[in-house]
């Protein structure tokens, strides 16, 4: 059943009013909560604010102008995230030069930069949303069971709007890659 309620939380010393969802996406079938307002195409994207690598602090509206991907993970320590980055990370070499791709989890900034590095990946921005959880809630994808994200990728065109969206189910499978790179095709 998919139940949508409301409540009031603190992030990040704020105090803020958001919705909770509740069996739209599973980890192992079990059913978990994700938190914030559900994001659709057309909408405007979200403003949101994380933690890049080298611990500056970097807000959306940074890649105004740009197609970006963004492909929220639970974390890259694990098997498929680290799957799923290393494959946004090769199909980003095939893809228009106006394309950003961007992974966002809440990893620490460090592990983030120690698994890029480990990793060979060097073409998706990795970026931490620890903090404040900004992007979660902003995208609907925060997992209030886990204090984690569930796995979604989201591409908004040059205007900050959302053009796709793709929530994954099962956290621990996969997206459909194909999907988002016809997506992207048709923005550049």
């Amino acid at each position: 059943m998919i139940c949508s309620c409301s409540y009031i939380t603190s992030l990040g010393g704020k105090e803020a009013h958001m919705n909770e969802r509740t069996g739209i996406v599973t980890m192992k079938g079990n059913p978990l909560t994700l938190v914030g307002n559900e994001v659709n195409v057309g909408d405007a994207a979200p403003e949101f604010e994380v933690v890049s690598n080298d611990l500056s602090t970097v807000g959306f509206s940074s890649f105004r102008g740009k197609v970006c991907i963004i492909s929220s993970v639970p974390s890259l320590d694990t098997p498929v995230c680290d799957t799923e980055t290393r494959r946004f990370n090769d199909e980003a070499a095939r893809l228009s030069p106006d394309v950003v791709l961007l992974t966002v989890s809440m990893d620490l900034p460090f592990a983030q930069k120690r698994w890029c590095g480990a990793a060979g990946v060097t073409r998706v921005q990795t970026l931490s949303d620890h903090r404040d959880a900004s992007f979660g809630t902003s995208y609907g994808v925060l997992v209030k069971e886990l204090r984690l994200l569930a796995r979604a990728v989201f591409v908004v065109d040059r205007n900050g709007i959302i053009q796709y969206v793709q929530l994954v189910k099962e956290i621990t499978q996969e997206p459909d890659y194909d999907a988002v790179v016809t997506a992207v095709s048709k923005l550049v």
